[in-house]
């Protein structure tokens, strides 16, 4: 089991690979295996057979996985940054934010 900080629908940039430097959205994650696929990103063929969802079959591109630890978070100025925790006592809930700019993450 993985600890991350990373949520689906968050915009990540990828910092290692070659999407070095693709900014995108977490499609899908799998915490468990340390992995997450990123819109646009690392994008591999798969060779298909015909069936319901694919008629013709053939050569499809789609994300591969990426790991976790090749990903950084942006913020809204589009900087790569680290993410913390805080604890905010009014709510009484954790909130995660920009350790370089120190933005809350809505």
């Amino acid at each position: 089991m993985f600890k991350t900080k990373l949520k689906k629908g968050d915009s990540v940039k990828v910092m290692v690979g070659k999407s070095k430097g693709h900014v995108g959205r977490i499609i899908s994650m799998s915490p468990n295996k340390g992995v997450a696929f990123v819109e646009g990103a690392n994008i591999v063929n798969r060779h298909t057979k015909p069936n319901s969802q694919y008629p013709e079959g053939g050569i499809i591109k789609k994300e591969g996985p990426i790991n976790l630890s090749n990903l950084m978070m942006v913020d809204s100025k589009g900087d790569a940054s680290k993410i913390g925790v805080k604890f905010d006592k009014k709510t009484g809930k954790k909130n995660r934010y920009f350790k370089k700019s120190g933005e809350v993450i809505k």
